[in-house]
């Protein structure tokens, strides 16, 4: 038989969780789950309400028990669950209760390897105590940093002879890899829940799975620091502070003239109001693809102008942020190189060669070291740290996608309000 292709709902609203799934069911899926968060936002209420609709679907209840087995199994299977999950990271006495209540309701263990240290140990000791299915499952905090569950899969295959689940930022690429691996069940969470048509999405996961062949997706292909890049080229600064929990801004950097677009790493450069020197030959220390940083003390006069954009722009360097003064904006607009600053003035300063280059720097109370990502666009300039720079990218384009999402429902009769399920969340 194929691999089971399981449906994560992994929303905090029901009502945008069963319209995807209503869509989803129509490309394939097999399992509904009902995901961590939305049962955690809306109750077993939203196993219920699948049950009632999807009546000869499994039901899948994730709701990751780590302590009180027999309350929580028991609760799942009177909603209607078929399946219900348990932390493998939970203690024996945990784990058998909640097989024992399972027994008595007619339910399905699966024990979720989620930060487990030893899997394959820990999937042998869960089958002998009489699990169903052992869940191997990247959390999607580590699927930020471009972490993916594959690798296990054919570990604990040879371990056990219980059925294998495979979760984590599956697609329809890595879903042929899960099912040559050999899963048993692959879960599917944004892959689906955040494509534009999640029927599309999970009729080619599906293909994928069946045929074992790569069908290449349509969003965003987890960031690693070898396309990091490719995903900030595409996402917006807004994207990006939502992704830093609306942080990450630099205030005061504004484009020189609208509509550009920058990404890049820092060179770094602290000099005097003025002093053009360091700014210049910095553009000989900085490779194809750098952004100068220039720190400038936020005044005049210009540090930057023309000559030095075209020599900027004739080394592949992918923009410039001063801190300062830049001046002959009309030039560089008719260059079109991307350059940012937090004041514009005529008045040219004079090449005296202080300060220095590629030192850290702290502009508007926001530290920028070498080596840093900047992005910047027509809001302003938001800036991520290296060492986060990947998971950040990640998050941000978790954004991207679930606005489009959110864009879909406006554009078919919705609104703002409606799809943000304001009067819910509002304080009273």
């Amino acid at each position: 038989m194929p691999p089971i292709l399981q449906l994560a709902l992994d929303f905090l609203d029901l009502p945008r969780a069963l319209s995807v799934a209503e869509e989803a069911v129509r490309g394939g899926v097999d399992w509904i789950e009902a995901g961590t968060p939305l049962i955690k936002s809306e109750g077993l209420e939203a196993v219920r309400q699948m049950k009632r609709r999807w009546p000869d679907h499994v039901i899948v209840a994730d709701l990751k028990t780590m302590d009180a087995g027999r309350f929580e199994m028991e609760s799942a299977a009177k909603a209607g669950a078929s399946v219900a999950g348990v932390l493998g990271a939970a203690s024996d006495a945990t784990i058998a209760e909640c097989i024992e209540v399972a027994r008595n309701y007619g339910l399905q263990i699966i024990v979720d390897m989620i930060e487990v240290e030893n899997i394959v140990e820990r999937a042998r000791q869960v089958e002998a105590m009489g699990a169903d299915y052992v869940g191997i499952h990247t959390a999607i905090d580590q699927q930020m940093q471009g972490k993916e569950p594959l690798e296990l899969i054919q570990q604990v295959k040879a371990a056990v002879e219980i059925p294998v689940s495979v979760a984590g930022g599956i697609n329809s690429e890595t879903a042929a890899r899960a099912a040559s691996a050999g899963a048993d069940i692959i879960v599917v969470g944004g892959a689906i829940i955040k494509a534009v048509d999640a029927e599309i999405a999970a009729r080619q996961i599906r293909q994928a799975i069946d045929s074992r062949q790569e069908v290449e997706t349509t969003l965003f292909k987890r960031a690693a620091l070898d396309n990091i890049r490719a995903v900030l080229e595409t996402v917006s600064t807004a994207n990006i502070s939502d992704a830093q929990h609306r942080g990450g801004d630099v205030p005061g950097l504004k484009p020189v003239f609208p509509g550009i677009r920058m990404a890049g790493t820092a060179v770094t450069v602290r000099t005097y109001p003025g002093d053009w020197a360091k700014p210049v030959e910095a553009i000989d220390s900085a490779r194809a693809g750098d952004v100068l940083v220039i720190d400038a003390g936020g005044v005049g006069p210009a540090v930057w102008g023309e000559l030095a954009t075209h020599s900027a722009r004739e080394k592949g360097i992918a923009g410039v942020l001063v801190h300062g003064a830049v001046r002959d904006t009309p030039e560089i607009r008719e260059l079109g190189f991307p350059v940012f600053s937090t004041v514009v003035t005529p008045a040219a300063g004079e090449p005296k060669g202080f300060g220095e280059i590629n030192i850290p720097l702290r502009i508007s109370n926001v530290s920028i070291q070498p080596g840093d990502w900047l992005v910047g666009d027509d809001d302003g300039v938001v800036v991520l740290p290296k060492a986060r720079a990947a998971e950040i990218a990640n998050r941000a384009a978790d954004v991207f996608e679930r606005e489009n999402r959110l864009r879909q429902e406006i554009q078919a009769g919705s609104t703002l309000s409606q799809v943000a399920y304001l009067r819910k969340w509002e304080k009273t």
